[in-house]
């Protein structure tokens, strides 16, 4: 109480105060597309109507249904846009490393399923030359940071980014599968705890789900019994098929 009376809970948008810490004020939550049912049960975008049926887990976008991701289930806490924007860079190159744990929480109401059925959670890695840069790996912040809203075990090294790419922003879906190619491997003293594990991967964004699914290829390869992924936010369109 008294540090909140010398230094006040701030929105985490625009910085106005609020009730409480980890939160948004009104008109910033109402500008926030936070994700909901119904959405894909593979790649968890958002459905524009009700599939009508009865397991969600039959519920398939058009992309999904005539390509499955590697992976088997994907969830973002909201959609990522001008509007949003604002809240992921923040957390990402502008050092807001606090606002990890409030993300945490927003995850793990979103990713619920997701987190009751995973044996481990895992971040995607950044090269060692950017993590020097940035200081640390925002992917690996929030999934220590949803250690304290599960009981599955935390490896924040369990990938590796071996080769440095360019940045994935601006590349076509083919290309970021052509870039991505043998850039990630399980770290050896990892393999033997992830056979027949299913693995949860925690990223900030999914764009087109490339780093997705090379890390999903991964982590099948070394033996996992199925992958999952959870991030703070993604771009609201099908999956390229």
């Amino acid at each position: 109480s008294l540090l909140d009376l010398v230094l006040p809970p701030q929105c985490l948008k625009c910085n106005v105060i609020v009730e409480s810490s980890g939160t948004l004020c009104l008109p910033c939550w109402r500008e926030i597309d936070f994700t909901s049912p119904p959405w894909c049960s593979a790649c968890g975008l958002m459905l524009e109507f009700d599939p009508g049926t009865e397991d969600l887990k039959d519920s398939l976008c058009a992309s999904c249904a005539h390509r499955p991701p590697m992976f088997e289930r994907a969830r973002s806490v909201f959609s990522y846009n001008q509007r949003s924007r604002a809240l992921v860079l923040a957390f990402k190159n502008r050092d807001r490393t606090d606002l990890a744990p409030a993300y945490a929480r927003w995850l793990a109401r979103v990713g619920a399923d997701l987190l009751a059925d995973a044996d481990i959670i895992a971040p995607v890695p950044l090269h060692w030359s950017r993590l020097y840069w940035r200081r640390f790996n925002q992917a690996a912040l929030l999934a220590k940071a949803l250690d304290c809203e599960t009981g599955a075990e935390v490896i924040p090294d369990l990938l590796r980014r071996h080769r440095r790419t360019l940045s994935l922003g601006n590349m076509s879906p083919s290309r970021r599968r052509r870039t991505l190619r043998g850039v990630f491997s399980i770290r050896e003293f990892h393999r033997e705890r992830v056979k027949g594990k299913r693995v949860l991967l925690i990223d900030d964004v999914l764009t087109t789900g490339s780093t997705a699914e090379v890390c999903t290829h991964t982590l099948l390869q070394a033996g996992a019994g199925a992958v999952d992924v959870l991030t703070l936010a993604r771009v609201m369109r099908p999956l390229p098929s």
